[in-house]
């Protein structure tokens, strides 16, 4: 029989974990579903099918995708957990065998020769297949886009295959960006071990292109990266990775500001001798906002936190992030940055058609009071930047609604930017259970569109993205 769940923060209210898998035909809906919404949202986060052994922490709950499909102004529910090997090997022991996040507790001795880690962090439509992502220990999970049914592993037919081991492969981000030109995906993973951190290339059909291992100044935690056209830029902050410490029973990722932050450039079509490094205060940031190469400089807006939360004791969950603007001086070497907003945001998003170039507008999950209703993230608000004109919009959703990333659907493949509808799930505290919102990307901050309601909770989750109907 499974151990009841805990009385933990990360996994009550809004984090508890949802038991069942199943679909619901024709969800009910407050307003109307524009016809123009033909297609699938998908969204990806930690939902453990068992009770923790010993420390939890969300990031390391196993993945389940929910996924919403519009056409002719209806909306369909399914969800189903992403069958890692990990998971089905716990599925037949009935219970938690693996440890938990960043090493904080030790796995169980039944696991040794079995890929640990969840595919809990974001999914994606690229060549051809869906994929669950994780940073760290397991590669993408290739899933059916029409059943969520777990196909297997994918390696990309051996391209991130661990060189120094035949049985593993390399890490490989959760944050891939795909070129809106060439239908490219750049990618990278990173690690505690040699190669600290290496570059991907995948070609639009999904065939491997290239690899590069990139000597980085010392090891660290990166969530993200970015792109523009032109170049490739790597994030290393002080969220530092060191062995000694699960040697002694600790996290592997420490807290060490006396590094700095430093960003490294490279050209898009160069390698790791190409990459220069330009140095800035200590930082964290998990997720940019987009970027672009102007000349001699590269522009990019980030969600910047002054140290890493939620995964070292010494750095508070109520520490939020702001968007903040940084231009790199090519020339210079120098690096400024410049506060946008002073609206704590996360999970910033645009129109995924201007990925690495000139754009105007981003969508971010923000909080309009500093606390909102999840103590954990308190994001009770969805904002629309104009980064034109500097003009903000807002949906406050007070006390009753934690959203989560807003995802931009075009209103067509040929509308102007920013022109077409903002999607989110929203957690509804007071019935415990949720919504997703339909917005107007060009009037967020005016009543939804639609309100489509959900009999049940979707458990608080990480990403997601717009798969269009063929």
């Amino acid at each position: 029989m499974s151990r009841p769940i805990p009385d933990h923060p990360m996994l009550q209210g809004m984090w508890k974990p949802w038991p069942m898998e199943g679909n619901v035909r024709d969800l009910q809906v407050v307003g109307e579903i524009p016809r123009e919404l033909r297609g699938t949202f998908y969204r990806n986060g930690p939902n453990p099918q068992f009770a923790p052994s010993g420390e939890y922490h969300f990031f390391g709950g196993d993945g389940m995708i929910h996924a919403f499909e519009f056409e002719d102004g209806q909306c369909h529910y399914q969800n189903r957990w992403v069958r890692t090997p990990a998971f089905d090997l716990e599925r037949e022991a009935g219970e938690k065998l693996f440890g938990g996040f960043a090493g904080s507790s030790p796995p169980d001795p039944r696991t040794e020769g079995v890929p640990g880690g969840p595919a809990n962090t974001n999914v994606i439509w690229h060549g051809g297949k869906l994929l669950a992502l994780v940073e760290g220990g397991l590669s993408p999970v290739d899933l059916d886009p029409d059943t969520l049914e777990t196909r297997g592993v994918w390696n990309f037919d051996g391209g991130i295959a661990n060189p120094l081991d035949p049985n593993s492969d390399l890490p490989f981000t959760a944050h891939p960006k795909i070129d809106p030109e060439t239908g490219e995906m750049l990618a990278f993973g990173y690690n505690a071990i040699a190669p600290y951190m290496t570059y991907y290339v995948i070609a639009a059909d999904g065939s491997f292109v290239r690899s590069e291992p990139i000597d980085v100044p010392f090891p660290s935690m990166v969530h993200d990266f970015i792109t523009t056209r032109e170049h490739v830029i790597f994030p290393i902050f002080p969220a530092t990775l060191r062995v000694e410490r699960m040697a002694r029973g600790e996290s592997v990722i420490g807290w060490e500001p006396d590094l700095g932050t430093r960003i490294g450039v490279m050209p898009r079509d160069g390698g790791n001798a190409d990459v220069v490094w330009f140095q800035t205060d200590p930082c964290f940031v998990f997720h940019p906002m987009n970027a672009q190469t102007i000349g001699r400089t590269i522009v990019a807006e980030v969600a910047r936190y002054n140290t890493v939360p939620l995964v070292v004791d010494t750095n508070p969950v109520d520490s939020p992030a702001h968007m903040v603007r940084w231009t790199i001086d090519l020339d210079g070497g120098t690096v400024k940055q410049e506060d946008l907003d002073d609206r704590s945001a996360e999970f910033p998003r645009i129109d995924a058609r201007r990925t690495g170039l000139s754009y105007r507008y981003g969508f971010a999950a923000g909080s309009s009071d500093g606390q909102g209703a999840d103590h954990i993230l308190p994001m009770n608000s969805i904002v629309r930047y104009d980064l034109q004109t500097g003009a903000r919009d807002a949906l406050d959703l007070g006390r009753n609604g934690v959203t989560g990333e807003p995802i931009f659907v075009p209103r067509s493949d040929s509308a102007p930017e920013g022109d077409g509808f903002v999607l989110a799930i929203v957690y509804r505290p007071q019935e415990d259970r949720s919504d997703v919102l339909v917005l107007d990307a060009q009037n967020v901050g005016a009543e939804p569109l639609a309100t489509i309601q959900l009999p049940h909770r979707v458990p608080g989750g990480f990403h997601g993205n717009w798969r269009p109907a063929a």
